[in-house]
């Protein structure tokens, strides 16, 4: 117990005098696993066509990677309070850089999904630990700012996936999305290992029912959710039918709260973190963003390259007004974040987003002028930069220091598994807006997506994209519940108000418990 309370040479570590450099080291590599969970949207069509292969197995190249992401977080973020954040976060990193090469290697639909995996599985092992180390380091007066570093590079990371996806499959080509990690993997490791502190430990035992109950939940929902439309919801093999994989995922689900209520040593997901109003209340509403991001980029890049004809570099750039104005607001929003209510913030953000979907489904036309898809997206990024760090900033603020590792893990989980929801969803929502829309004529627009850039005929291309924009609803629809979230939340805590201002900073290890609201 006391070298795990220690660091190297038997002294216990201490948070560093000036923080950032760490921060910023680890920001490289949380941008580069979150870019992976979007870039290949936009190289969606391409990779179909090279790898030939079909729509459905195209979209589980992203599941797959979500998947892998989600489901162990819960017990990564755990595993940084007792190996350390810092050794926990090279391993992940030096995980999903090898596999990104292997990813760039492969060949085969099959390989590239199973490399997309092991990928997964190393951006689960880093994320916790870019907030745990947020939570460990920083005062409460200026983690608000940190949490706002963190939030942005989650909300412009997840918006310029799909625009450097276009600049490089239509430069050296699909392999590049995966590629050109391998170098910026290296830099990474090597700013880490040099600037990211070793941090006291703490020991932990691990929750092994709670993992495999809630993998199994998580696989049966989203391979019932996705997979639905392939079997018209029905019968898969024998006895096995999507709505029995569907139903047998939340049984599981709810066995697993049930077993984390009732475990007494250290459950998987510390229940007592959800006493705090705000913490809860986050976690959801980060989900509504991810589902939302997640499922909009689908619909959108299939209406740019095919209902428009669209080469993949041009479709990206229409996101470009978004990646902008989410970093342009990025210093203002983290300012804002220690000093304005999270009620407002977040509400502005849900509102504005939900504004400029709703806008964007009256112009994903085949006859819409380009400056209004740029003035709608612009609108979009400007919701999202008042999202991702005031959220992050709200889940963590009241977190203990002994529990930075399993909130962090929880608030990441959430944010993936709201994701791979969102990318399961809007595969099914895809497929049948597409059947009622063109009925026998599904099969010409298909054909149409087998040659990125080709513009389909109107009598294809005008369903077609009536389709895609009547998809575009279900991220409207997740917005519109984080917006009602968004109206709970609680003031912060009189503690954190006077802190500010001329009381000085208290060390992090003088955080008390979560109060709850």
């Amino acid at each position: 117990m006391a070298e795990q309370l220690t660091g190297r040479r038997g002294v216990e570590p201490t948070a560093p005098a000036n923080p950032w450099p760490a921060l910023w080291a680890m920001v490289i590599g949380f941008f580069m696993i979150l870019v992976d969970s979007t870039i290949v949207t936009i190289a969606t069509p391409v990779i179909r066509e090279k790898l030939n292969t079909d729509y459905n197995n195209v979209i589980w190249v992203t599941s797959a990677y979500l998947l892998a992401y989600a489901v162990p977080l819960l017990i990564t973020g755990r595993l940084g309070d007792r190996v350390g954040p810092k050794k926990i976060y090279l391993i992940g990193l030096a995980i999903f850089t090898l596999s990104s090469l292997w990813c760039g290697l492969t060949d085969s639909i099959s390989m590239l999904i199973t490399a997309r995996v092991v990928q997964g599985l190393g951006a689960s092992l880093m994320t916790p630990q870019t907030m745990a180390v947020i939570t460990r380091t920083f005062p409460p007066t200026a983690r608000g700012k940190a949490m706002a570093l963190w939030g942005a590079t989650a909300g412009v990371a997840t918006l310029v996936g799909p625009i450097l996806g276009g600049v490089l499959v239509d430069g050296p080509g699909w392999e590049w999305i995966f590629f050109i990690n391998v170098p910026v993997g290296i830099i990474g490791f090597v700013l880490a290992m040099r600037l990211v502190p070793e941090l006291e430990t703490h020991s932990h035992k691990f929750d092994w029912l709670g993992v495999f109950l809630s993998a199994a939940a998580m696989f049966l929902i989203v391979f019932g959710i996705q997979e639905g439309p392939t079997y018209d919801w029905g019968t898969i093999k024998g006895w096995i039918s999507v709505p029995l994989l569907i139903i047998a995922g939340l049984v599981l689900f709810a066995v697993f709260l049930f077993w984390q209520a009732k475990n007494k040593n250290e459950p998987l997901i510390p229940l007592s973190l959800f006493k705090d109003r705000n913490f809860s209340l986050s976690n959801l509403a980060i989900a509504c963003v991810s589902f939302c991001i997640t499922s909009f980029a689908f619909p959108f890049t299939l209406w740019a390259q095919t209902a428009r004809g669209w080469t993949p570099t041009q479709s990206a750039l229409l996101m470009a007004p978004m990646a902008l104005m989410t970093g342009f607001l990025a210093p203002v929003v983290g300012r804002l974040t220690d000093k304005v209510h999270p009620r407002i913030l977040a509400s502005t953000g849900f509102a504005a987003s939900a504004v400029a979907l709703i806008w964007l489904t009256f112009v994903v036309n085949t006859t819409s002028a380009v400056w209004e898809i740029l003035a709608a997206m612009a609108l979009f990024g400007l919701g999202n930069a008042f999202l991702w760090a005031p959220l992050a900033a709200t889940a963590t603020r009241n977190l203990p220091m002994k529990a930075a590792g399993a909130g962090s893990g929880v608030y990441n989980a959430t944010r993936q598994v709201g994701a791979v929801l969102g990318s399961a969803a809007i595969a099914a929502v895809i497929s049948a807006r597409l059947t009622a829309n063109l009925g026998p004529m599904a099969s010409a627009a298909n054909a149409g997506q087998e040659a990125p850039g080709t513009k389909l005929p109107p009598q294809v291309g005008v369903p077609f994209s009536t389709a895609m924009s009547q998809s575009l609803w279900l991220p409207v629809i997740a917005l519109l519940v984080g917006l009602f979230i968004s109206l709970f939340f609680a003031a912060p805590s009189h503690r954190e108000v006077r802190t500010r201002g001329k009381h000085a900073a208290r060390t992090p290890s003088a955080d008390p418990a979560p109060e709850p609201a």
